[in-house]
């Protein structure tokens, strides 16, 4: 189908640390679990409720994976943008398993930092370690 798009957007917080691992090609990939929440006050009972939702995010932009190594930590809050892929295997009893997962791309796809290093306060623009956007075609150009 003809301009179709596939594009995510997420917005929350990271569940753990992220897991860098190495391909056989010596490429990198950055794994990330990142959770969003929904929070709504029951209008029968008055009970406040939430509903988290855990997302699979995987980078394969080198550039982008330097950075996640660097400066993103379990609790981390972070924007991403990507595209759903789903993928399959066969696991170690023969059956086909699927997941669905949001995919950042070289060229394709952004991460946003919404917190500094150190802290949630933004660092200081003088700061040469300050990070904010950075998306995977501005780093490849460069």
């Amino acid at each position: 189908m003809s301009g179709s798009v596939n594009k995510v957007i997420v917005a929350g917080n990271l569940g753990a640390d992220p897991d860098i691992r190495t391909m056989k090609n010596g490429d990198r990939v950055a794994t990330l679990s990142v959770a969003t929440s929904d929070r709504w006050t029951d209008k029968n009972t008055g009970e406040k409720k939430e509903r988290t939702e855990w997302h699979r995010v995987v980078f394969f932009a080198q550039n982008l994976v330097d950075i996640i190594e660097k400066y993103l930590f379990k609790g981390s809050r972070v924007f991403v943008e990507g595209a759903l892929e789903t993928r399959s295997w066969d696991d170690d009893k023969g059956v086909k398993r699927y997941t669905t997962e949001i995919v950042v791309r070289p060229f394709y796809g952004a991460l946003t930092m919404l917190d500094s290093k150190k802290s949630n306060a933004p660092p200081p623009a003088d700061d040469p370690d300050a990070y904010g956007n950075v998306s995977t075609r501005e780093q490849e150009a460069a």
